[in-house]
């Protein structure tokens, strides 16, 4: 499988008309380009959608398939929310494979703790032990919490709520209407806060 590795590139490819055709040219530094500005955005979306942190392989597919593909883009939409879309398609994919094979990696045992535990790290010796060890509990329920939602419910999550897309970018990479995007995510979040005030109730239990 090509890869395409990031690079200092020279070009500015703010315009999105320029970078599509380059990219429609087989253009390098294009490419090196889209690697920087994506790769990240893609790899926490496919973290929250299959949570594990060994994505490498799922990354590279994505951008392989955005090689194969992006001649035959036409513009209907803009370029991230065509790879996303494709993101979408692979995690879709993948994870209907590893389901069958009853393989996957449970959510809570492939996330890495830095995103939800690193200001626990920032915690100075002085601290009260347990308010650390508090801190520490509600961090893991919150994993808890979270891997009880469907994989493209945390997707979406992220994608509204991390990444700062709109809820009609959103329709467009899922298929589905605006409306039913928004419907979504309400009760996404609501189920959500339903799960972290169970967590949490038994958490005061434990301390």
């Amino acid at each position: 499988m090509e890869r395409f590795e990031s690079g200092n590139g020279q070009n500015n490819w703010s315009d999105e008309k320029k970078l599509i055709k380059a990219l429609a040219k087989g253009d390098e530094e294009a490419y090196r380009y889209l690697y920087r500005t994506y790769a990240p955005k893609i790899g926490a979306l496919v973290k929250s959608f299959l949570g594990s942190d060994d994505i490498d392989d799922v990354i590279q597919e994505v951008f392989l398939r955005v090689y194969k593909g992006i001649k035959k883009f036409r513009g209907d939409s803009k370029l991230s929310t065509w790879i996303y879309k494709i993101a979408m398609n692979v995690c879709n994919n993948l994870y209907k494979k590893l389901k069958n094979n009853s393989i996957l990696t449970d959510f809570e045992e492939g996330s890495s703790d830095e995103e939800y535990n690193e200001y626990h790290y920032q915690l100075s010796s002085e601290e009260d032990i347990k308010e650390e060890f508090s801190a520490e509990i509600v961090s893991r329920k919150i994993k808890e919490a979270l891997d009880k939602l469907s994989p493209e419910d945390r997707a979406l999550l992220y994608m509204k709520e991390v990444d700062g897309l709109t809820y009609a970018e959103i329709g467009k990479i899922l298929d589905k209407p605006e409306g039913t995007i928004k419907s979504k995510l309400h009760y996404i979040k609501k189920q959500l806060k339903s799960f972290l005030g169970e967590a949490l109730g038994d958490e005061q239990e434990e301390l």
